[in-house]
């Protein structure tokens, strides 16, 4: 996989190739784990559009254009449930306005050029921000960000495919547990962050996570993660010159 640099910043001093061996062994695994993840998500979201009578060409359609994991699961529940293609449409987007900010946060590891700049810019998710965010150097956080941000692509899209073309065959699949494996996986990747932050950090998380939890029964899927931003008001901080 190639990138291109041409001016000046951090990422300008990183080769062009993005390598394997960029990453060390144990960020390798951590993604190859998520790709697991995902795999078993992607087949789930698959088998429930077309279980719910949706035609197999449009969750597969969807993955490929839209490749949002709680942006699609919340349309296709619009649609099943008898809601027209605009709700469906203003769902996603409005649970997809938190992948701007993590857009501006990963932008100095996608590249330099215009295709590198597109590409990537479709490839940004909850899990590719929080693998280059962990990162210590630009090297690693570009690395971080194709590897995972392809890897991820592919595999959700062969998975939605899978499951689409096993469609009802599957039967329930909310008692295979399958929606528990995307969220224990973000767990599991953002925990050693927070190990080593501070504690206005710490304590947005856990605000965050509180309200997300809490919201999480009764509201549509994906905006409990956009309430959870509230939790940003307990860090504490104070602008730069302010009394600590």
């Amino acid at each position: 996989m190639r990138s291109t640099q041409r001016t000046g910043g951090p990422i300008e001093r990183t080769p062009g190739l993005v390598r394997f061996s960029d990453l060390p062994p144990d960020v390798l695994r951590d993604i190859a784990l998520v790709l697991l993840a995902d795999l078993v998500v992607g087949v789930s979201f698959g088998a429930i559009a077309v279980a719910g009578g949706l035609p197999v060409w449009l969750p597969v359609t969807m993955s490929l254009l839209v490749y949002a994991g709680s942006a699609q699961f919340s349309a296709v529940a619009v649609l099943t449930s008898g809601g027209g293609a605009a709700a469906a449409a203003a769902t996603g987007l409005l649970l997809n306005t938190r992948t701007a900010a993590f857009s501006l946060a990963v932008a100095d590891s996608l590249g330099r050029s215009w295709a590198a700049r597109l590409v990537g810019a479709h490839l940004v998710t909850d899990e590719t921000a929080a693998f280059v965010l962990a990162q210590p150097d630009p090297r690693r956080r570009k690395a971080a960000f194709w590897i995972s941000g392809i890897g991820l692509f592919v595999a959700w899209n062969v998975s939605v495919l899978a499951g689409a073309l096993a469609g009802s065959a599957l039967g329930d699949t909310a008692r295979f547990g399958l929606d528990a494996a995307f969220p224990a996986v973000l767990v599991a990747l953002v925990l050693p962050v927070l190990r080593d932050a501070d504690g206005g950090a710490r304590r947005a998380a856990a605000v965050g996570a509180v309200l997300a939890v809490a919201a999480a029964p009764v509201l549509p899927a994906g905006l409990p993660v956009l309430l959870a931003l509230l939790g940003l008001l307990a860090t504490g901080r104070r602008p730069a010159g302010g009394a600590a």
